[in-house]
């Protein structure tokens, strides 16, 4: 008697968490978000297990974002809790965020138990508070690359990618570039026809043409200012490397 092989199992769904708080850009926090979504709805339609698991966390809930949009959000898990995937909205309020040495501390200590961190426009600062960016690249919006680079001097902060990622530690650029980030965290998880059909379904691009120097008000020789004197290069924004599976 004769039996059918066993089908293997589906990978456990990896975690995604975006810290969010009042004054947050809604856009930072709703963009990303939507793209994991869909790589959910995509990996659904074709009869397979979602590949995550999403959630907004902050310290307390709702938050307001600057739009005036309220969102409820879970409350701050523990730090050791399996996480795959952190990351850090931005918005007017991350000023009084990278000061609050409770939720810093927080964010920290996730942060050593995610298999990446990243952060959508000016949370970079949070990154930076946090001491996750010392030695790395990194990009924000571009109105506050200067800023950046003088708050955080070991970072080599840079103006024009839209986003970076230098080993587990992403960045990206202002607002919307926080759907090209994830849309790459997509791609290096679930490989470019995943993050393809996303693309596709949000109608946008998949890598976008040009940087965010071209969106700039400053003229391009001045703006090569905030990179601390770190020189441009032609070496990929990001190299992904192979992850190992995802906590569950």
């Amino acid at each position: 008697m004769t039996t059918s092989p066993r089908k293997p199992p589906h990978p456990p769904a990896r975690r995604v968490e975006v810290l969010a708080f009042d004054q947050a850009q809604l856009l930072d926090v709703a963009g990303p978000l939507q793209v994991f979504a869909s790589a959910n709805d995509h990996a659904g339609a074709r009869g397979e297990a979602p590949p995550y698991r999403t959630a907004l966390v902050a310290a307390r809930s709702p938050v307001r974002t600057s739009s005036g949009l309220a969102m409820l959000a879970e409350r701050l898990p523990r730090p050791s809790t399996p996480v795959d995937t952190l990351l850090v909205a931005g918005g007017r309020g991350v000023a009084q965020v990278a000061r609050d040495a409770s939720l810093l501390s927080w964010f920290a200590a996730r942060a050593r138990h995610a298999r990446r961190v990243g952060s959508v426009c000016t949370g970079a600062f949070v990154l930076g508070a946090a001491g996750l960016l010392d030695g790395r690249r990194a990009v924000t919006h571009w109105q506050d690359c200067a800023e950046l680079a003088r708050q955080f001097p070991l970072a080599r902060v840079e103006i024009d990618p839209i986003f970076v990622c230098d080993g587990a530690v992403w960045s990206s650029a202002g607002v919307t570039a926080g759907i090209d980030l994830a849309l790459a965290m997509v791609e290096a998880d679930l490989g470019h026809d995943a993050s393809m059909a996303v693309a596709r379904e949000l109608v946008v691009f998949l890598k976008r043409p040009g940087g965010q120097a071209q969106f700039s008000s400053a003229p391009a020789a001045a703006s090569t200012r905030c990179m601390r004197g770190w020189p441009r290069t032609s070496m990929p924004i990001c190299r992904w490397p192979r992850w190992p599976s995802a906590p569950a």
